[in-house]
């Protein structure tokens, strides 16, 4: 019995429900994701603001039209490398892939998977709208460039960690718009390449981002990812709605239409961390970047909006155990009061405290949170093992101060948290269709890519798009003699046929022939795992 309730449960995954419309497709697309947002973080969001006398509604409210079941191929509690791949690609995936088929998993697998599929790269919309309808395309974040979201649109590997695997890929991919973090992590050969396709590169330089003109344009503040919002400098750092802004501009140039994808990043940080000023920031300032993108598309009137989180985190809730009071008799300034004061996250006040002389540290504290805390809590503050431990022997053994700060914060709100990890409930959708076309009711992930694929307009089957531009070398040139060399960064594939030399090196949209350089028009993928290089399969053309 069970293993049939089992077999129900992947038909039901599997079968293509509330696809009866018709979607009319639009000439641009925008998918922006609040990533690790439950819904109880737009709902305090939405409070606070309303709190703040800003208004009483948010700008996703008018559009919100159901909500997404999301899930790995073996899990129902995702991260997000496999569920924004999911979005992208049609396949659900497993943790840590990045827009490739995963290693099947017979014994908890949702959705059937062909176990020789493992390690295929799996085209997304963004390389299909670029490839087929010759679109531009760009993304929009505020965690580095090739953390998990931004990489599932633009590269392909099976471990998100691998950033220098991702990265070229993503600059290789010959996006027109890359803005958001990650300094640390462009190296000279991308920087190279961005400079032979025309790419223009700004590195913490807002005024250079705001005033470019031109059509493609790579922006990277931070070594690593942007600071919270509440934490910025708005002189140095742009907010992602400014960043939105300045991207839909660019990209709209493009005659033909584009893709672009926001990501408000560093909700789902700020939810790890258990920090509700700091989750509350981030969203409401995603929200504004969602205000931006209405209002181009309502002005453009060819423009689709899909909006929705990858999965929750946390378990935030408004009201929690201990409270003196009882729920019915918590006031607004009760729940929102204290949160509404707060100036920094934890991570931000942290920063500031660990410069700070240990006799005005309450002093600073009060001034960015309205909290007069202890002189048990300063003492412990005092104590945190990245300020000064008050006992060295015990620096190891103590909390970092950031930890310490959310803690004193959280005792004093009256929020709950049941984890520091993600969350398996259903996440918000919301839509705008220039023509009332919208996604509604509860859908899965899935339904989610064969959505964007309708309304982008696509014709080509993304598996045969796969099939294309991700064949195995194997089968490319099979018969004829080839090597894989392992070079100092990356491998590379040399087939050599007649008097032709053909070389194509891993992670790369550019190959040459007999030493001449030419673009595949693709990035070419390599697979440690099954020695595997993945590549345009009409490169057989070249050497034959």
């Amino acid at each position: 019995m069970k293993k049939k309730v089992s077999l129900l449960f992947v038909f039901l995954l599997i079968v293509n429900i509330g696809f009866s419309q018709t979607v009319r497709p639009t000439k641009n697309v925008i998918v922006m994701i609040p990533d690790g947002t439950s819904l109880s973080v737009v709902s305090a969001s939405r409070w606070v603001k309303a709190y703040r006398n800003e208004g009483n509604h948010l700008n996703i409210d008018p559009y919100l039209s159901g909500t997404v079941t999301t899930f790995s191929s073996n899990a129902p509690i995702g991260d997000s490398a496999p569920t924004t791949s999911t979005y992208m690609t049609g396949v659900p995936q497993q943790a840590g892939n990045v827009s490739m088929y995963p290693v099947a998993d017979p014994a908890n697998d949702i959705v059937k998977l062909n176990p020789d599929s493992a390690y295929q790269p799996l085209a997304t919309i963004l390389e299909a709208m670029k490839m087929e309808q010759k679109k531009a395309a760009g993304l929009v974040v505020t965690c580095e460039f090739p953390h998990a979201t931004p990489a599932d649109c633009a590269s392909h590997y099976y471990s998100r960690s691998k950033y220098p695997v991702l990265a070229p890929q993503m600059a290789a991919n010959n996006l027109n718009v890359m803005f958001g973090g990650g300094n640390d992590f462009i190296t000279d050969e991308m920087k190279a390449f961005l400079k032979s396709t025309g790419t223009s590169l700004f590195q913490d330089d807002k005024k250079g981002m705001m005033n470019f003109t031109g059509d493609k344009v790579w922006a990277l503040f931070d070594k690593q990812a942007m600071p919270y919002d509440l934490d910025r400098n708005p002189d140095l750092m742009p907010s992602i709605a400014e960043m939105t802004t300045k991207a839909l501009e660019i990209l709209n140039k493009n005659p033909n239409g584009f893709f672009l994808m926001v990501e408000g990043s560093k909700v789902d940080w700020a939810a790890h961390a258990n920090d509700p000023a700091g989750m509350i920031g981030e969203f409401l300032a995603f929200d504004k970047a969602v205000g931006a993108a209405i209002e181009f598309a309502k002005k453009d009137g060819s423009t689709t909006i899909v909006v929705l989180p990858d999965h929750g985190n946390s378990g935030f809730s408004i009201g929690r155990n201990g409270l003196k009071k009882s729920y019915t008799s918590l006031t607004k300034d009760d729940l929102f009061g204290t949160v509404s004061k707060i100036k920094r996250t934890a991570e931000g006040l942290e920063k500031i405290l660990l410069n700070t002389k240990p006799e005005n540290i309450k002093e600073v504290f009060m001034q960015y949170t309205g909290i007069e805390i202890t002189n048990d809590e300063l003492k412990t503050l005092a104590g945190s093992k990245n300020y000064k431990a008050e006992d060295y022997t015990q620096v190891s053994n103590s909390n970092n101060m950031t930890h310490n700060i959310t803690v004193m914060l959280n005792e004093r709100m009256p929020f709950g948290f049941t984890t520091g990890g993600h969350t398996g409930e259903e996440v918000f959708l919301a839509v705008y269709h220039p023509q009332g076309d919208v996604l509604k009711g509860n859908v899965r992930n899935t339904d989610v890519h064969q959505y964007l694929y309708k309304v982008a307009g696509l014709e080509k089957p993304m598996n045969q798009l796969t099939s294309e531009i991700f064949a195995k070398h194997t089968d490319v040139f099979n018969g004829l003699k080839y090597t894989i060399i392992q070079g100092k960064d990356f491998p590379k594939l040399v087939v050599k046929y007649k008097r032709k030399t053909l070389e194509i090196p891993a992670y790369s949209s550019v190959a040459s022939l007999n030493g001449v350089p030419f673009s595949l028009g693709s990035v070419v993928v390599y697979v440690d795992k099954n020695n595997t290089f993945y590549l345009p399969k009409n490169l057989l053309e070249k050497v034959k």
